[in-house]
């Protein structure tokens, strides 16, 4: 950016023009105190209220503390020499690499917001999805894109990573890993914290903590950026990480000059001024812009205040750190502008106060002309450094690069291989543009100041060798009809979204899931795809677009195994997208998938090149099942054949998750916890079955007088049911169906399980006389009974031992990697209850691997809580083939981690309650 920027601690950097010595205070001024950390601008203040030093976190006695009018860091008199912490208005210069913010509404916990330093209150606080940055809405605009590098972005090749701290909102408790004392504050935003590694340190300690990160405890399962590659030139971050739309706030379409007229107003300067307390607040714009869209910010400055006073005012309030003298206030109308410089009126005979009620209340800052302007010009993919030139105004982006190439001993070069690239760093995007030869860089600078003097200090210039990128952006479409082949697939593109086939291929093709993969060597048809596709459908269903990553085997680190996130955020109420927005900051967000976003699939697609990694499943056993079944209908096509799959139980049941130690649902264990025990939980078998389903019409002798449906075939993973079991669940399906933002906890889910049971308490079934059971092709008699169940897991109906653990030989005890299935009948709502109470077990039938069923009439199934009707005919279930691997939690107790690093994980999530 442009060296304009002089802090107070720094005072001598003055401008082109006579420096201007102030000889006298007005009654509005303050005395200002130095220091070292870049920004501050620090004053003395009398305390009213318990106030803590945000250096040392500790209370500050007495009444006189020390608050910078920037940023609000507040200090006690003894820190002002050792504090470290930069200003939020010189954020834009610790910016390492620019990476833009996914910004979605913040939670329930107590958070400070990372520019005022300020606690978020109410509905328009904001996070980021991806790392730790919480904002209030209005100081969203001056956040910079400072957020994690998750990947290498088309042909960029970064060498080392570092730590990436961001200050604050961390656990209590977590400690220092320098000196070993306690670090984190409830009280203020104190403390440093690695967004990849979780190591935490003060802010005067972790300046000497070596800069590369080893990425922490889950160094074997997080997907290293440097393995991920993207070209995501033409998309949104929150399109590369395939973060929902819905999820978003509306408060987010204020950030970054989205056209409004809610005014963006400074928490500190909401009150308007009256006579009675001397104050008068004016509205304040930084440029064009923000006229335009009519976003100010409220300044609160006293009647009696010199001019130059009320511009420093209004440069603090929208956090640029330069000095007051190269600005001046022009009034604004909303006819037009006029110029009416201000600061040239200081010397009037009276000495009077230029504001006054008769003056108007809005007003334009501007930056005054300037001849010449040092500019600092970042190297880019050069991987120096950054250096500064002079520009004026004869001076061209073509003589700048020469310049930039002579001092970095490049003088040999050919200036036409590079290029001078404008960023600008906002929290929500980074916008970059190439500078062509002939511009004079002077003007460049000039035309961003008129347009909004925050887009200037939130850009920088980077010069960077001139390459034609290679595009290559990979799309995942789905939605489209299953079973055809790649020359029908490609017909339907062609027909539907005017696909180029010059520039698009078909790289994967999954007719079981009706989706193609497309690789897209063109920016702007891989957007155009990409849009379309989200409005339209085929058939009456509406098609889906995901940007899919590339991971590269050849740069997984030997030995790593990386975890691939499952979520479904409809499970477990709210609890499901804190989860999610848990583990993409625990983890890279390119190995965190939302299953309302196409399923499965696209996760299990950008992990198809991986030699081994696990799966964790966030939800019910529903979706456990979902990810086993489409595991196995593309387990030929992926390298990793048998994932083991480890599960956070966010259903109703939990039965699957029960029998492999999970527990019965997830509470708000602390998420860094949760992965630790997924990388030490132990590989198990289990079996899976496949029922068929070949329904016939029956005539009243009993013979077979046609099919009434082409066969069906389900995969069942815990249970299978008939009777008044299934029919249990086939009431439960239809009340939740009427009414499913009622169904969002397991306590309301339990209670309408009851609520249907006992309607039926009256009923009679003679399950008996309506089937017939054939296990390993012998005849069984069934007793009277209403409901059969066919056990692959020693749980059912939310932990309930229907099989019991009753010795018996007749039967082997049961295991879920035996090859068998245990059968067993109930013999009404009562028994059903009583097993659930633990005073009864069912009764116990047979074992087998296949079974053989007879249905003579319609009747209520279920296969894992999936209930339907099922017509007369014929069901015969059988192995599905090979076993699934399973993760089953290890009964060994956790180890205590280290504080700094347990601690420092377990930032983002909800309280730990022990439940490991």
């Amino acid at each position: 950016m442009a060296d304009g920027g002089r802090v107070k601690h720094d005072s001598s950097s003055s401008s082109p023009g006579p420096r201007r010595i102030r000889t006298q205070q007005s009654p509005g001024s303050k005395a200002r105190y130095s220091v070292n950390a870049p920004g501050h601008c620090f004053r003395r203040v009398t305390l009213t209220k318990p106030t803590f030093c945000h250096h040392c976190s500790d209370f500050i006695w007495g009444i006189v503390g020390f608050v910078c009018e920037v940023c609000n860091f507040m200090s006690h008199e003894k820190c002002l020499k050792h504090v470290r912490t930069v200003c939020s208005c010189m954020a834009p210069t610790q910016v390492r690499v620019p990476v833009a913010h996914c910004f979605g509404p913040a939670g329930q916990k107590k958070r400070f917001c990372c520019v005022c330093r300020k606690h978020l209150e109410g509905s328009s606080a904001l996070r980021c999805e991806v790392c730790e940055l919480h904002v209030h809405s209005d100081c969203g605009p001056f956040s910079v894109s400072d957020c994690r590098v998750c990947h290498q972005d088309g042909g960029q090749d970064i060498d080392m990573y570092q730590h990436h701290w961001r200050e604050g909102n961390m656990s209590s408790g977590a400690r220092c890993e320098v000196c070993r004392r306690t670090c984190s504050s409830s009280d203020t935003l104190a403390g440093m914290r690695c967004e990849w590694c979780g190591v935490t340190a003060h802010a005067s300690c972790y300046i000497i903590i070596p800069p590369e990160c080893g990425m922490g405890r889950l160094r074997n399962m997080i997907l290293h950026p440097s393995c991920v590659r993207i070209c995501s030139r033409n998309f949104s971050k929150m399109h590369c990480y395939r973060i929902s739309e819905n999820s978003q706030h509306s408060e987010m379409d204020n950030l970054d000059g989205v056209d409004t007229q809610s005014p963006v107003t400074s928490k500190e300067t909401q009150s308007t001024g009256s006579p009675e307390t001397g104050k008068q607040t004016l509205k304040v714009f930084d440029g064009d812009d923000a006229a335009k869209r009519n976003q100010f910010r409220l300044v609160s400055i006293p009647r009696i205040i010199k001019n130059e006073e009320v511009v420093e005012a209004s440069l603090r309030a929208f956090y640029i750190p330069d000095e007051p003298q190269d600005y001046e206030l022009q009034s604004y109308s909303q006819q037009g502008l006029f110029t009416d410089d201000i600061i040239n009126r200081n010397g009037t005979p009276d000495n009077k106060p230029i504001f006054k009620d008769t003056v108007s209340d809005s007003w334009l800052l501007r930056s005054k002309p300037r001849e010449v302007e040092v500019v600092k010009i970042y190297l880019g993919s050069l991987k120096v450094g950054v250096t500064s030139v002079t520009a004026g105004k004869s001076n061209t982006v073509e003589s700048i690069i020469k310049e930039v190439l002579s001092q970095i001993g490049k003088q040999n070069e050919n200036p036409a291989d590079f290029n001078l690239v404008e960023v600008f760093m906002s929290s929500k995007q980074v916008q970059r543009q190439v500078l062509g030869g002939q511009e004079i860089l002077l003007d460049k600078l000039q035309e961003i100041r008129k347009t909004s003097l925050r887009q200037m200090n939130q850009t920088r210039f980077f010069i960077e060798e001139s390459r034609n990128r290679v595009a290559q952006v990979n799309l995942l479409l789905g939605g489209f009809p299953t079973q055809l082949d790649r020359e029908e697939y490609t017909h339907l593109l062609s027909e539907h979204l005017a696909v180029k086939s010059h520039l698009v291929t078909i790289t994967h093709v999954y007719s079981g899931q009706g989706a193609v993969v497309l690789q897209i060597s063109c920016f702007s048809e891989a957007e155009r795809i990409y849009m379309l596709a989200k409005d339209t459908s085929i058939s009456g269903k509406q098609l889906y677009s995901l940007v899919i990553p590339e991971i590269m085997q050849s740069k997984l680190a030997k030995g790593s195994c990386p975890l691939l996130v499952f979520v479904n955020p409809k499970s477990g109420g709210l609890k499901g997208r804190e989860i999610l927005y848990s583990f993409r900051k625990l983890l890279n967000p390119h190995q965190v998938f939302e299953l309302t976003s196409g399923g499965p699939l696209p996760g299990l697609h950008t992990f198809r090149d991986v030699p081994h990694f696990r799966i964790l499943v966030c939800g019910g056993d529903g979706t456990v099942g979902w990810v086993l079944g489409v595991l196995e209908s593309i387990r030929h096509k992926i390298t990793c054949r048998e994932p083991a799959i480890s599960i956070i139980p966010m259903g109703t049941g939990n039965d699957l998750a029960r029998v492999l130690r999970w527990g019965p649902g997830y509470s708000g264990e602390d998420p860094y916890n949760i992965l630790l025990s997924v990388d030490e939980a132990e590989e198990v078998q289990m079996d899976r079955w496949t029922i068929l389903l070949d329904a016939q019409e029956m005539t009243e002798d009993g013979e077979v007088n046609g099919f009434l449906e082409p066969p069906k075939i389900v995969h069942m993973n815990n249970y299978f049911g008939l009777g008044i079991d299934a029919e249990l669940s086939l009431d439960f399906h239809h009340a939740r169906e009427e009414d499913p933002d009622k169904f969002n906890s397991r306590f309301h889910n339990k209670g309408v399980y009851v609520k249907v049971g006992l309607q039926k308490l009256s009923h009679t079934r003679n399950l008996h006389k309506d089937i017939s059971l054939q296990v390993d092709r012998q005849d069984l008699e069934l007793p009277s009974i209403e409901g059969l169940i066919f056990l692959n897991i020693p749980s059912w109906g939310s932990g309930a031992d229907l099989w019991g653990s009753d010795s018996d030989s007749r039967f082997e005890r049961p295991r879920i990697d035996d090859g068998m299935l245990e059968v067993v009948g109930v013999t009404g709502v009562v028994h059903m209850g009583q097993v659930q109470s633990g005073l009864r077990s069912g009764i116990r039938l047979a074992q087998g691997s296949y079974i053989r069923i007879s249905v003579n009439k319609p009747i209520p199934v279920q296969v894992d809580g999936e209930p339907w009707i099922q017509s007369p005919g014929q069901i015969i279930i059988s192995a599905a083939g090979p076993t699934v691997c399973m993760l089953r939690k290890s009964k060994t107790k956790q180890k205590k981690q280290s504080g700094s690093l347990k601690e420092g994980r377990s930032d983002s999530s909800a309280p730990s309650d022990g439940g490991q």
